[in-house]
């Protein structure tokens, strides 16, 4: 899949996270920067109607891919939320989260000089697309510096230890 995120541990911790938080199928839902799609298929393999799941990504490659295997789905290329339209029931949202050093300065893992750049612009514009009961689920790193969490209520939902990190899923809401 040249050009388009490998599907790693952060990744497949997120999907079983996925299938553990999900208690209703008629949800709509967003899967922000969704690379090879992980999230949604495992959307789609629990029963969510994939005409119910948008897929989202920067990159024109992806994009392609998505288009080729998510066939139901809506596929939008945007920067966050740049070209979304709408309210959703969930937001999923796999980040670039690591902070740039000389070894890691790739746009798909790289998330800027503290690592929550690209998290921190996200929840700033999340909020508008959440519905009224909406949830984002948001994987971040203890190697990720500064979140800004904004207004949000937030879970910590679950964490995985890595040899080198651990990682933290996130569920957050919108405070009323």
């Amino acid at each position: 899949m040249y050009g388009v995120y490998e599907p790693a541990e952060d990744s497949y911790f997120l999907s079983e996270i996925l299938k553990k938080q999900i208690k209703t199928k008629d949800i709509k839902v967003i899967d922000m920067g969704s690379g090879s799609g992980i999230q949604s298929q495992t959307l789609i393999n629990i029963g969510i109607d994939p005409k119910q799941i948008t897929l989202t990504d920067i990159n024109e490659k992806v994009i392609n891919y998505l288009k080729q295997k998510f066939s139901k789905s809506k596929i939008i290329k945007s920067n966050l939320f740049s070209n979304i339209k709408g309210k959703y029931d969930l937001i999923i949202f796999n980040p670039p989260y690591l902070p740039d050093n000389k070894h890691n300065k790739q746009k798909d893992t790289s998330g800027g000089k503290k690592g929550s750049e690209i998290i921190n612009k996200f929840l700033i514009q999340a909020h508008k697309y959440l519905s009224k009961n909406g949830k984002i689920l948001l994987l971040a790193s203890n190697l990720t510096k500064e979140v800004n969490f904004l207004s949000y209520k937030k879970r910590l939902v679950a964490t995985k230890k890595l040899f080198f990190e651990e990682l933290y899923v996130y569920e957050l809401w919108k405070t009323k």
